[in-house]
């Protein structure tokens, strides 16, 4: 059985560490670069799947998948089976927010349907770990060809990977959010300053005074069906507009 500075190398420590890093890749991405990282570097995995999650309000309902990755096709078709009967494993991991295995799938009985896509697929053993970052749930699962190929130490691994994809996709979340606020207030500050701009502009040419020289650009842009930002756009580049 291998130790875990055996299991944990070095490089695979570099590489974990890398998941982490915001801007990298896309949630998507994420997914993708964790399944594609265990079954490269976890010993006995054959295969590897991962599914993010959205979590529903009510616990009694059924909670919805948002993306999903997979190493292999046949291990994709192991999680899209799952996804559309609604049961297997991987609900369960869901639910309970607790990891679950079988050393030896030909001897599971909890999962029928499921354990027998494995067997025709030839995986004898797996191991479906979940990890919750708010608001992200990621489940992680690892599949081995030989029974009890997948052994304390990698389980221990397969939740630290499964950790580390559930907060890089948070991070790439809540970076994308912050952008997207950023770019927002630019916008607002750059089409504030379009509108004073313009309103200068009215100002100078009607004699009156800033109240005044808005409404004016507000009666325009209602009798023209203009955006207010787009005629004072007009109106800096076009003096003459008016």
């Amino acid at each position: 059985m291998p130790s875990p500075d055996t299991v944990l190398t070095d490089q695979l420590a570099i590489e974990i560490a890398r998941l982490g890093i915001v801007g990298e890749s896309s949630d998507l991405g994420t997914l993708h670069r964790v399944t594609d990282l265990a079954s490269r570097a976890v010993p006995g995995c054959a295969g590897a799947a991962s599914v993010r999650w959205a979590l529903p309000a009510d616990e009694s309902e059924r909670p919805e998948p948002l993306a999903t990755a997979a190493s292999h096709p046949d291990v994709a078709e192991l999680t899209d089976m799952q996804l559309e009967r609604g049961v297997g494993p991987v609900f369960d991991v869901v639910r309970n927010r607790r990891a679950v295995s079988a050393d030896d799938v030909l001897a599971e009985t909890r999962w029928p349907q499921t354990t027998w896509d494995m067997l025709r697929r030839g995986v004898r053993c797996f191991i479906t770990t979940p990890h919750y970052n708010d608001p992200v749930l990621v489940t992680l699962t690892l599949y081995g060809v030989t029974p009890r190929s997948l052994t304390a130490d990698q389980h221990a691994l397969a939740a630290l990977l499964a950790a580390q994809s559930s907060a890089a996709v948070s991070n790439t979340l809540q970076f994308d959010n912050v952008h997207r606020t950023a770019v927002q207030l630019q916008e607002a500050v750059e089409a504030r300053a379009v509108v004073d701009q313009a309103k200068g502009i009215l100002m100078h040419a009607l004699g009156c005074d800033a109240d005044e020289a808005f409404a004016e650009l507000r009666r325009i842009s209602q009798s023209r069906r203009v955006k207010l930002t787009a005629l004072a756009q007009r109106i800096v580049g076009d003096q003459g507009l008016i």
